[in-house]
């Protein structure tokens, strides 16, 4: 591990272990709260993330902070990512989390430029951190790791089909879903990744992008050899605001998808 990797582990195993997991399984009803239809946060969440803020401030003082929770609070704070910052999810999977069962993590990237350069997701359930830096591989627990198809067949995909509109969904299942065996998505977009990454699925087809639950991820499958690209093969920016991305474990299985996307006519919301 770098040592940045190693200060960044450190930082992500002391707030999981001071505020994220005794809560685990231990949240009271007020201790959860519905942002909006289906996204909640809860008092780990916010607390996870001023701990996560005030660490990585000193790591690399003049990045800025984009934090899920404080974009909720102020969106202006969204203007930051173009510039030098720090993306901060302080708990992936809130929903998995509340109810006590699921996977979830801390997700943490470093972007300049619209781009993200460094990107870490931890699993705090099994202490295990997947790691990647801009043009030097992706790692987990500091040894290299290589993406490989499932070799099923037909391939494996998992879809976030709530995200979709009633219409991507209607053509997503009736034109593109029979081509492939579809598979759970755990609702994480931190073990989602490292899903595609260790051949347990083949392709995920992600419709909301959000700077902090693709950051980090895009760039480990990426520097892993796979391929995160949005639909029309341009890379994940966090600053662009856009919609629709697919994930895939090699660029064959990517092509294929989109492919079978186009000819179904399914695109992007606006």
């Amino acid at each position: 591990m770098s040592v940045l990797d190693r200060e960044i582990l450190a930082l992500m195993r002391d707030v999981a272990e001071r505020i994220i997991m005794p809560r685990h399984q231990a949240l009271k009803a007020t201790e959860i709260i519905e942002k909006a239809d289906d996204d909640l946060v809860t008092i780990a969440d916010r607390e996870a993330e001023l701990a996560l803020a005030e660490g990585l401030a000193k790591l690399v003082p003049e990045a800025a902070i984009v934090g899920e929770e404080a974009v909720h609070a102020d969106p202006s704070v969204m203007d930051r990512l173009s510039g030098a910052c720090w993306i901060i999810d302080p708990i992936d999977g809130t929903s998995n989390f509340a109810s006590g069962k699921g996977h979830f993590g801390i997700m943490i990237a470093l972007a300049e430029g619209g781009a993200a350069q460094a990107g870490w997701i931890f699993d705090p359930q099994r202490d295990r951190l997947c790691a990647a830096h801009l043009g030097q591989g992706a790692t987990i627990d500091g040894e290299q790791v290589l993406a490989r198809p499932s070799g099923a067949n037909p391939p494996r995909l998992a879809a976030m089909k709530r995200f979709m509109t009633p219409e991507q969904r209607r053509r997503f299942e009736l034109e593109v879903a029979p081509n492939y065996t579809l598979v759970h998505a755990p609702g994480a977009a931190c073990e989602q990744y490292p899903l595609t990454v260790l051949g347990e699925h083949d392709i995920a087809i992600y419709e909301r992008t959000l700077p902090w639950d693709h950051a980090a991820g895009s760039l480990f499958l990426n520097e892993a050899g796979g391929t995160c690209l949005r639909l029309d093969g341009s890379p994940y920016r966090v600053d662009d605001g856009r919609r629709g991305m697919v994930g895939a474990a090699n660029r064959e299985l990517f092509d294929q998808l989109v492919v079978r996307l186009t000819a179904a006519g399914y695109e992007p919301a606006a």
